[in-house]
């Protein structure tokens, strides 16, 4: 009998405590407004349960607790990246992989050599190797405990290839900003993000740290890709194109991934 992996565990938990969580308040008798967007926030969580654990079956061999290499040929490099499905900010995602080939592609449009660049929620890492590859200075940012792998990858990818050593620091989206990451002391040319906007219950707070970092007068550009799985997805998008300017740069039906380009509304 076949041991279930750490992923399985890990997502059907989660899965398990959002049902117990909406059984809950179907017990309480919620308005119905409220218990829509209960249904609606598991079924979202379903969807990514289920996006996951495709990509696990597919995996061979299923051993080291679901640790996988992923590899990838981008900016003139082999790219090998280590994945873990103990977490949904340690796997790759089609935003990830969109912008990064948008990036490798379009280095007329988007330059960013000695460019000062920053990644949120950037999980494995490959939008960041990336950048690095064509000759950023990157900071790449997530929550304290994807970080390991984060570094892990970046360091195994980038020694010896780059023209700056990227960085890794720990970003609570709308946690401490000013504190970590002041506005006068930290200036950026580029705000990457990808896939980014998943039922994480932290839309507000991702929009907020984009604003921080992307606030009138600074002239950094932020680029957000983004797979269209949820009705949030597209809820997202209203408050991010009413926060900024925008434009759409590139929209990839196969993929379901649209790219975007912002700058702060002066």
């Amino acid at each position: 009998m076949e041991t279930l992996p750490k992923v399985s565990q890990h997502v059907q938990e989660k899965q398990q405590i959002m049902e117990n969580e909406l059984d809950d308040k179907q017990d309480g008798k919620l308005p119905a407004e409220e218990q829509g967007v209960a249904n609606e926030a598991l079924t979202d969580q379903n969807v990514m349960t289920g996006e996951a654990l495709d990509r696990r079956n597919i995996w061979e061999p299923r051993v080291y607790y679901a640790l996988r290499n992923e590899s990838f040929y981008i900016a003139g490099h082999d790219i090998s990246i280590r994945e873990s499905m103990d977490t949904f900010g340690a796997l790759i995602w089609p935003g990830g992989i969109a912008l990064s080939q948008f990036l490798e592609n379009n280095q007329q449009q988007l330059n960013l050599m000695d460019k000062a660049v920053l990644e949120i929620g950037a999980g494995t890492g490959l939008l960041s190797i990336v950048a690095s590859l064509l000759g950023a200075w990157v900071t790449a940012t997530d929550l304290p405990d994807i970080l390991p792998n984060l570094t892990f990858n970046l360091l195994r990818n980038t020694k010896g290839r780059c023209r700056y050593t990227p960085q890794v620091s720990a970003l609570t989206w709308a946690q401490h900003l000013e504190r970590d990451f002041p506005y006068l002391a930290f200036h950026y040319d580029y705000v990457l993000a990808a896939d980014v906007v998943y039922p994480h219950g932290s839309i507000n707070e991702l929009l907020e740290t984009m604003q921080h970092f992307c606030r009138p007068g600074s002239r950094t550009t932020l680029l957000w890709a983004n797979k269209i799985r949820f009705q949030s997805d597209l809820k997202f998008t209203e408050s991010f194109e009413s926060s900024f300017n925008t434009t759409l740069l590139a929209e990839l039906p196969q993929q379901e991934v649209r790219i975007y380009k912002a700058t702060a509304k002066e």
